[in-house]
């Protein structure tokens, strides 16, 4: 008979939110499922699952999308999206297109940029809803249990380098919430036990145990009545939803005189198979069956290396180690031509998992390199990708035949499916099983290697299944095999992205999942999609421009040092130096030069950059020297803390300049004052080294704040970097006239000597 499947923690939670989460179910549901569950929420309980918010950011690679991981439990009628949005930063926020991907098993496979794939890649259409600034909900009925991924994103990034701290920064936070309503009385159906049932108002939710090894599954409705007449207005709804993808089977049984069955090839193997009967008379007509499952078993015959020597007979097997003995007057897979009608239906070889690092494994037959492959049955490999962990990467399937054993009148047919294999290749060569559309390949004489790509597999037992099959002459066939090499791998990425991309691991809580972060121009999701690529020479020129555009730096550095100004040319120069190879080992692609760690020449870099500019307002000011270097030192002291706080924040480097600007304003309104004419004094100062040292400065900082984008990036740059070395030449200011530098007024005769500074109008002990 049926037993009703009851939990003590569905019933709890049942008590515990009786009311407005299961009102708020009900109120986003479909007018069918929300009219059932308001009659029969006594067998529902509703519960709620949530995850912390994430900004979200412009899609630029797959690393700006914002990952969300949930776990739908078993026996789920009813699962609903809640998508929640708030924007923060101001009113010169605007609202913005949000997109958000939903799928099954796996995290999504989304392609915001219309980029290519690699070749061999297969890649089905992502299921996705586009939202504006307020909430939206997404109801799915009858989920799959297990995995569930929600990505998120913002529209596509401007190709605009914006400078943080010059422009508002607006904040797009994304949440979603899952709530479920879960069936706690559920209907087992037993094989070939039939299972009376009536429907009034509400469905009746069943479901069957699918062990492994299972070719095919026969639901059939019997004895149906209507209010005490025959007839069967019934619906089955046999399987869940997935997404992007659904292959729920749905039976509707209306004649009694025919009857209603489902054939269902290959279901998944070692789960429950969720089954809903639904009423299609009116609300107060009861309607009565049986429902009868029955399975049809498929035996396989699992293989070692002595079962695949040539001169090898009938052998006793160990069926404690897996191995299934033949049947009688059989002599074995493949060495009978009855075999087609005898009870093995498949050969099944042992697969070694070895798990090499964070999503990669490498998957081979056990004990050999090579699959045998007839025509009889299919030959089966089964890998394990069922952890939970092996969802973020890429499987890589690539097969190669013997060059001697195919011919043209021979065809390897493959088949790679998730949670069952394939096996009618007598019948079809379409590779679809009962809930899945397999992925389908095949070797020939002329193409004896096929290659496969899966990005981000589903959380599963995935199978590969091979056959040989002879189109024009079946015959041929049976005293035929080939020999199929395998190459089972499961990476981070494909090709580690190649040589113009980087292969970064993500993570959101403990999911662990990989993408490509591409540069050069390439793009794609293995950064394999050339159409907007650098050439090896655009890529060498723009190297040559961001790193000989320092050597400008060449001028304030001999100027300083003529005007014996050498803690200021000692700056230039240290930053001449770390610009020239932070920019050396910045470049994508061919042309890089790396001497140090790439997070130190970046330091370094912005480090040299600030102080530059902060010596050379201070110089321009004319303090007395002990405090001028004073604040020199505090100067670099607070530029290194403030980078280290935040390296891209503007204002970490402009506050301190800021504060030299206003000092040195300061001293020269003083000096105003104090001499009663304006500083500097001299118009050909103004004409020739002031205004051209400011203009240059002001279009330098222009062009950083406001005009660099990731196309001219490598042009506006490196005149950003000869504007600033050109105006520090023209600020500096000049050595005092017909003066030594330093000149002695007066000996001591206890060997000191006062030395004057005319320029400084200060006294020194030396």
């Amino acid at each position: 008979m049926g037993r009703a499947g009851t939990g003590t923690r569905g019933a709890a939670v049942a008590v515990a939110v009786a009311g407005p989460l299961l009102l708020l179910l009900l109120a986003g549901a479909p007018p069918a499922a929300a009219g059932d569950a308001k009659k029969s929420d006594v067998r529902l309980v509703s519960e709620q699952f949530s995850q912390s918010p994430q900004k979200l950011s412009f899609y630029s690679w797959y690393g700006s999308a914002r990952l969300f991981h949930f776990r739908v439990p078993p026996d789920t009628v009813l699962l609903r999206w809640l998508l929640q949005v708030s924007r923060g930063g101001g009113p010169a926020c605007t609202d913005v297109e949000i997109t958000v991907y939903f799928r099954y098993g796996a995290p999504p496979v989304i392609n915001p940029l219309d980029t290519s794939f690699p070749a061999n890649t297969s890649v089905q259409p992502s299921f996705l809803i586009k939202m504006l600034q307020s909430n939206a909900s997404v109801n799915i009925s009858h989920p799959a249990p297990g995995d569930w991924f929600v990505a998120a994103h913002l529209p596509p990034s401007s190709q605009k380098i914006e400078v943080k701290g010059f422009v508002p920064t607006c904040a797009y936070i994304f949440q979603p919430d899952m709530l479920v309503l879960r069936a706690v009385e559920v209907f087992i159906l037993e094989p070939d036990v039939p299972l009376p049932q009536t429907l009034l108002s509400h469905p009746s939710y069943l479901k069957i145990f699918i062990p492994e090894n299972t070719r095919e599954l026969r639901l059939e409705l019997q004895g149906c009545a209507t209010n005490g007449s025959l007839g069967c207005p019934v619906r089955l709804t046999v399987g869940s939803a997935t997404l992007p993808r659904n292959f729920q089977k749905v039976l509707t049984c209306v004649s009694p005189s025919w009857a209603c069955h489902l054939l269902l090839p290959s279901p998944p193997w070692d789960r429950w198979l969720q089954v809903t009967a639904r009423s299609l008379a009116g609300p107060h007509v009861s309607v009565a069956f049986r429902a009868v499952a029955a399975l049809t078993a498929c035996r396989p015959w699992t293989l070692n290396s002595q079962h695949l020597l040539p001169s090898g007979t009938n052998q006793s097997c160990n069926a404690s180690a897996g191995l299934l003995p033949p049947s009688p007057g059989s002599r074995g897979p493949g060495r009978s031509s009855r075999l087609g009608s005898g009870p093995f239906c498949l050969m099944s070889y042992p697969v070694l998992r070895e798990d090499m690092d964070v999503v990669s494994v490498r998957f081979r037959p056990v004990d050999r390199v090579s699959m045998l492959v007839r025509s009889a049955v299919p030959s089966v490999l089964r890998l394990h990708l069922n952890t939970g962990m092996d969802s973020g990467g890429s499987l890589t399937v690539s097969l190669q035949a013997n060059q001697t054993a195919v011919t043209n009148n021979t065809l390897v047919v493959v088949c790679v499916n998730a949670a069952s294999p394939f096996l009618s290749f007598n019948t079809s060569l379409n590779c679809t099983t009962a809930f899945f559309q397999g992925y389908p390949l095949s070797l020939s004489a002329s193409s004896r290697q096929a290659d496969l790509v899966i990005p981000y597999p589903e959380t599963d037992n995935w199978y590969l299944s091979l056959q040989l099959v002879c189109p024009e002459s079946p015959e041929e066939c049976e005293q035929t095999s080939v020999l199929v090499e395998t190459t089972l791998y499961l990476v981070p990425c494909l090709n580690d992205c190649g040589p113009y991309g980087q292969c970064l691991l993500l993570r959101r809580h403990s999911y662990l999942y990989a993408g490509c972060s591409c540069k050069a121009g390439w793009r794609g999701w293995s950064c394999t999609d050339n159409s907007t690529a650098q050439t090896v020479a655009q890529q060498r020129v723009a190297t040559l421009l961001l790193t000989l555009s320092n050597l400008m730096f060449l001028a304030p550095i001999a100027i300083s040092v003529h005007r014996l100004l050498l803690v200021e040319a000692s700056v230039y120069a240290y930053t001449m130096f770390f610009s020239t190879f932070y920019h050396a080992c910045d470049q994508p692609g061919e042309a890089v030069l790396c001497i140090l760690s790439y997070d130190t020449l970046q330091y370094c870099d912005f480090l040299g950059s600030g102080v530059s500019i902060w010596v050379t307002i201070l110089c321009m000011a004319r303090l007395k020297a002990a405090l001028k270097h004073v604040l020199f030192l505090l100067g670099t002291l607070v530029f290194a803390m403030s980078l280290q706080l935040d390296r891209r924040g503007a204002w970490n480097m402009m506050g301190p300049c800021l504060f030299a600007f206003v000092v040195m304003v300061t001293m020269w309104v003083y000096r105003c004052g104090h001499r009663h004419q304006c500083y500097p004094t001299s118009w050909q100062r103004w004409g020739f080294f002031l205004l051209p040292g400011i203009s240059m400065a002001a279009v330098a900082v222009a062009i950083y704040t406001s005009m660099m984008t990731s196309d001219n990036y490598y042009y506006t740059h490196s005149i950003w970097h000869m504007l600033l070395a050109g105006s520090a030449a023209f600020l500096l200011p000049p050595r005092e006239e017909h003066t030594k530098p330093w000149a002695c007024s007066q000996k001591l005769t206890c060997r000191y000597q006062i030395c004057k500074s005319h320029r400084e109008e200060l006294y020194a002990v030396t």
